[in-house]
């Protein structure tokens, strides 16, 4: 009886260490247990890219006078700077090129990789100052995506309309991680301009909300690491799978000679 009581408070000790340590591995945000207050970054904005397909509007007080300096409304012939969606035309827009620039009208070339939408904004407003009086310049990235991959459960490439997303709300859009996902080893690839930066994210610390790619950027590859278990299992499978087809073939061919004889 000692035994068996002995035997079953240790298999009940084995059981707590074994839930805390799960536990550890895949709450998000984990803490000591305190209310805590934890400042992240709330100024974001992005900064163009070479490949960024732009929505620029123009106006100004004389509406008249700021048509020059717009792309024609979608249907309308041109061939110049529309941008095309599964195939089929998209709003006109203007795409920066390899050189980092756009070309507007009547303005020519103007290059605005490296600027944030302020001063992009500004830029383009100083250069319409000499024909448009107290010009109003808007501008949209159409193309802004951020791409989810790995051990989630819906995994894909989601387009963002309001230019502002940050890791969490991009792994909800992807169904959130499986069981089976790392999440204090999540990998976020960045394109700054060609250049490939790798980032290395952990989800159960609060020192994501400090990390550099907290909010994404367009074009932001997230790829979730599946831990150590499931590519075992993933390995077990494949091998017995493959096993196990080859010993149904076996007696499939077995019992047919014998059927034949």
């Amino acid at each position: 009886m000692i035994k068996t009581l002995q035997f079953s408070f240790f298999l009940f000790l084995v059981m707590q260490l074994s839930s805390c340590k799960t536990r550890k591995k895949l709450v998000y945000f984990q803490s000591t247990g305190k209310d805590t207050v934890t400042q992240g970054k709330s100024n974001y904005t992005p900064v163009f890219q070479t490949d960024d397909f732009l929505a620029i509007t123009v106006t100004g007080e004389d509406p008249e006078a700021a048509l020059p300096f717009n792309l024609p409304t979608a249907g309308a012939a041109s061939s110049i700077n529309s941008g095309y969606t599964m195939g089929t035309p998209a709003t006109n827009g203007y795409l920066i090129d390899a050189n980092g620039t756009i070309k507007l009208p009547f303005l020519g070339s103007v290059k605005i990789t490296g600027l944030n939408r302020i001063e992009a904004t500004n830029l383009i407003q100083s250069k319409l100052e000499p024909y448009l009086k107290n010009s109003v310049v808007q501008i949209q990235i159409l193309n802004y995506k951020v791409t989810v991959l790995g051990d989630v459960k819906s995994p894909g490439t989601f387009k963002i309309p309001n230019e502002r997303i940050t890791l969490l709300e991009a792994i909800g859009l992807a169904g959130d991680l499986k069981m089976t996902g790392l999440r204090k080893n999540v990998l976020v690839i960045r394109d700054d301009n060609g250049k490939k930066t790798e980032y290395r994210v952990d989800l159960t610390s609060k020192e994501l909300f400090h990390s550099p790619v907290y909010y994404l950027a367009q074009n932001d590859v997230v790829y979730v690491e599946p831990n150590v278990t499931a590519l075992s299992e993933s390995t077990i499978w494949r091998t017995t799978g493959t096993i196990f087809i080859s010993l149904s073939s076996l007696i499939i061919t077995t019992i047919t000679l014998i059927s034949v004889k």
